[in-house]
């Protein structure tokens, strides 16, 4: 019997490492539904293995629109790639309610209303499956003068879902394992000085969209790896430097 064509969701896709990721899984034959909030902009194009969703992950409605199109389009949901977010740093004393809701909407609420759905239908099928978020290295390693304190919150609170929630499912064989990165090469840095971003790194270098995506596609082909936070940093994470 044909093996079935495993079908992934990737929110923040448009662009950067969604858009990177987008295309690999398109590569190894995967389908893919893909999710960003301004879609239409993005150089991704629908076919008869990708179909885009545009909309705000913050919404619960955007994740109901994600899974029926998986489910309507595919027949399945078999990963997910929790892409979508944003990170801005301030001096704690000037970070605002309004602030910590921004974050925390797209950081946290977009992971947990994208991530509910994709497990209701995974339990459906019974066949298991893969979740990956992406975090930060500064989680376990701030660096001096990148005031991300209130960014971190929500980065460490989808690190700390990731293990709880590989231990709850892990009987049902869904696995959730994060990505944290360190400076990568996407328009998130658009405006910044590449010498000072160079300066958070131990090697002096900044990480490429691929080497992240390399990464992504891992965890989500490793079958015996759950619960992970997989750092492709430089060695950010490892102290000093």
């Amino acid at each position: 019997m044909e093996a079935k064509t495993k079908t992934m969701i990737v929110t923040g896709a448009g662009r950067g490492i969604g858009a990177g990721v987008t295309r690999a899984f398109l590569q190894r034959g995967y389908n893919v539904v893909a999710n960003s909030l301004r879609m239409s902009q993005s150089e991704l194009e629908p076919s008869e293995n990708l179909a885009l969703v545009e909309g705000d992950v913050a919404e619960p409605s955007t994740a109901t629109r994600i899974a029926a199109t998986a489910v309507s389009k595919f027949g399945s949901i078999d990963g997910v790639v929790n892409n979508a977010g944003i990170f801005f740093t301030k001096p704690f004393t000037e970070y605002t309610s309004g602030d910590f809701e921004r974050l925390s909407s797209t950081n946290l609420l977009g992971y947990i209303y994208v991530t509910q759905a994709a497990v209701k239908q995974m339990l459906v099928q019974q066949t298991g499956g893969s979740v990956t978020s992406i975090t930060s290295a500064m989680v376990e390693h701030p660096i001096a003068g990148v005031n991300a304190s209130i960014a971190m919150i929500t980065k460490g609170g989808l690190e700390a879902i990731t293990r709880s929630l590989a231990m709850e499912y892990v009987q049902q064989r869904i696995r959730f394992n994060a990505v944290a990165p360190g400076v990568v090469n996407t328009p998130m840095h658009k405006g910044e000085s590449e010498a000072f971003l160079k300066t958070l790194s131990p090697t002096g270098e900044i990480s490429e969209v691929g080497e992240i995506v390399d990464a992504i596609v891992y965890l989500t082909e490793a079958r015996h790896v759950t619960g992970e936070v997989l750092h492709v940093d430089a060695g950010v994470h490892n102290g000093k430097w």
